[in-house]
């Protein structure tokens, strides 16, 4: 799943590639990619776009007015193409979701491998009008981001640290892997309780979770949207390398799997050399 620093890596490629250019047509191609009606896709037709903006791991594209919200979900991508096939897209079973032409013969197309669909495009006149920006917490490499705002908002929780930074309610962008990241960055069990966290490990995982999407962000600068999948993968030191020597330590990844995702940290690092309990994995076995 996209997350914050792709979609931010994103956002700047569109900015270099597709802000000052006017929109031939947008062509929805997937029935379940387009969440609203009014405005019609079609009132971006002959609109120029003139900003690109990112909320939490939404992209924002400003064109006539209008903002066209792209929301990439977990298995929906941006490939940009400097020459668009000729005629429209057919709808089908393959990945194509939707497709905006640009007046020049270049564009974009939005795809979704898989079989479960959850890409989403509203076109709307404010990107609040969309319920999934509206909630959304403070992106947390905001410059007024700071350690006690962190600190505020986590006050009075209840969830474990892993829920908690993965909340978009409570902070945007934070997905499935980065959390991963942030937690064994700050060397901190993902099943700790929010309200058990010390003042100085508050600090240790506000420090954690900026440095890790920051140079997150700082390797994605300037890459081609092509590049990025690859870019986050090799990146990342624990999450999708169960089985694989921690990079700090030397210990086994582990993995604890739920029922439609699953998380890895390190045992060394974050949980005093104890395996968690991985509960799937335990009916299996009885």
């Amino acid at each position: 799943m996209p997350e914050l620093p792709e979609v931010e890596a994103l956002r700047e490629f569109l900015d270099e590639n597709l802000v000052g250019k006017e929109i031939a047509r947008a062509l929805p191609v997937a029935i379940s990619v387009l969440k609203t009606y009014d405005p019609p896709l079609s009132a971006l037709d002959g609109t120029t776009v003139t900003a690109v903006g990112r909320h939490g791991k939404f992209l924002d594209i400003e064109a006539g007015g209008l903002h066209l919200l792209v929301h990439l979900a977990r298995a929906g991508w941006l490939q940009w193409r400097d020459v668009l096939p000729s005629g429209p897209p057919r709808p089908g079973k393959g990945p194509l979701a939707l497709r905006v032409a640009l007046t020049g013969g270049d564009g974009f197309d939005l795809t979704e491998a898989g079989t479960t669909k959850r890409l989403a495009v509203h076109l709307v006149h404010d990107p609040a009008d969309v319920p999934g920006v509206a909630r959304l917490g403070p992106d947390p490499l905001a410059d007024g981001f700071d350690r006690e705002a962190f600190a505020a908002l986590l006050a009075g929780e209840r969830r474990q640290v892993k829920g908690a930074l993965r909340d978009q309610s409570l902070i945007a962008g934070i997905g499935n892997a980065y959390s991963d990241e942030i937690l064994h960055a700050a060397r901190m069990s993902p099943f700790k309780p929010v309200r058990n966290l010390g003042d100085d490990e508050v600090t240790t995982l506000y420090e954690a979770m900026r440095g890790t999407l920051a140079e997150a962000v700082e390797r994605s600068h300037g890459l081609a949207a092509g590049r990025l999948k690859a870019e986050k993968k090799s990146g990342l030191r624990v999450h999708g390398r169960t089985g694989e020597p921690c990079p700090v330590c030397g210990d086994t990844i582990r993995e604890v799997s739920f029922s439609d995702s699953s998380l890895q940290y390190c045992p060394t690092c974050q949980t005093g050399g104890k395996p968690l309990a991985d509960r799937r994995l335990s009916r299996l076995l009885k």
